[in-house]
C-alpha cells in the first residue's frame, strides 16, 4: 500500500463521527473494522473485545474531522482481538487512566486516579505479573497531579470492587472519562494522543492475549482496503 511521508497510508477509509445505519451514511473504525472481519455491520462486532471497542469508538467520535483518518490503519489490528480473561478489561483501564490523568482538567483527575489505584490493585489480585513498565508508568501518572493521587487514596484506602463489578461499570466508565479528558485537555495534540492511546491499548491487549500485533494486517491488503474506500470514500493524507 502506497505511504505518505506521514506513514499513513495514501487512500485509507473515510472514517466519520457516530453510529451509521449502513455504510452509505458513512462507517465509524469499529463498522469498518465489522465489514473487514467479514462481519454483519455494526459497531460491535464480534471481532473485538467489547471494551476495547468501545475504547475505538470513543477516540473515533472524539478525534478531529481532520484528524480521523491517521486511525484507520489500525483497524485490522483489532480484528480478533477478543477474551474473557478480565485481565483484559484492567488493562485496558489502567492504560486509559494513566495517559489520561496528567493531562485532563482538575475535575477529572479524582476520579482518574483512583482508577489508576483501584486496577493496580486488581492486577495484583488476579494473580497479574506487572512489568517494572506498568509500575512506572502508574507511578509518574500519579505524580503528575499529586493532589488527586493523594485524595485518591484515602478514598480508595480500605475499598476495592469486585473484579466482575469492575468490568461491568468502572472500566468503562474510567475509559470514557479518560477520552473524554484528553480530548478537553489544554494540550497541544489531543488527536495525536488519543492515537497514541489506542494504539498503545491496542498493543497492550495483543501482548496480553497472547498475539502479535497487526496478525490479522492480511486483511487490509489492497482489495479490501479499495472495497472500504468505495464504500466510505478515502481519505488522501498529504
Amino acid at each position: 500500500m502506497p505511504m505518505t511521508t506521514s506513514g499513513v497510508p495514501a487512500g485509507v477509509p473515510l472514517l466519520s463521527r457516530g453510529k451509521h445505519r449502513n455504510s452509505r451514511k458513512g462507517a465509524c473504525f469499529m463498522e469498518l473494522a465489522s465489514f473487514m472481519a467479514g462481519e454483519s455491520w455494526s459497531d460491535r462486532p464480534g471481532c473485538t473485545h467489547p471494551l476495547l471497542a468501545s475504547l475505538a469508538r470513543l477516540v473515533n467520535d472524539f478525534t478531529s474531522d481532520a484528524g480521523r483518518h491517521h486511525l484507520a490503519p489500525l483497524i485490522p489490528n483489532v480484528i480478533g482481538l477478543t477474551s474473557d480473561d478480565p485481565h483484559v478489561d484492567v488493562v485496558i483501564a489502567l492504560r486509559s487512566a494513566t495517559t489520561a490523568l496528567p493531562v485532563a482538567s482538575e475535575e477529572r483527575q479524582r476520579a482518574l486516579a483512583v482508577g489508576v489505584i483501584v486496577a493496580n490493585r486488581l492486577l495484583d489480585a488476579l494473580g497479574h505479573q506487572r512489568t517494572g513498565a506498568v509500575q512506572e508508568r502508574s507511578r509518574w501518572a500519579l505524580a503528575q497531579a499529586p493532589d488527586a493521587a493523594r485524595w485518591a487514596e484515602r478514598f480508595a484506602e480500605d475499598s476495592s470492587p469486585p473484579v466482575a463489578r469492575f468490568r461491568k461499570y468502572g472500566a468503562p466508565n474510567i475509559v470514557r472519562l479518560a477520552v473524554d479528558g484528553i480530548a478537553r485537555a489544554c494540550a497541544p495534540d489531543p488527536d495525536g494522543l488519543l492515537h497514541d492511546l489506542l494504539r498503545a491499548t491496542i498493543n497492550d491487549c495483543a501482548q496480553l492475549i497472547g498475539r502479535e500485533m497487526g496478525a490479522d494486517a492480511r486483511l487490509a491488503d489492497a482489495d479490501r482496503w479499495a472495497a472500504a474506500c468505495h464504500l466510505t470514500g478515502a481519505a488522501r493524507p498529504g
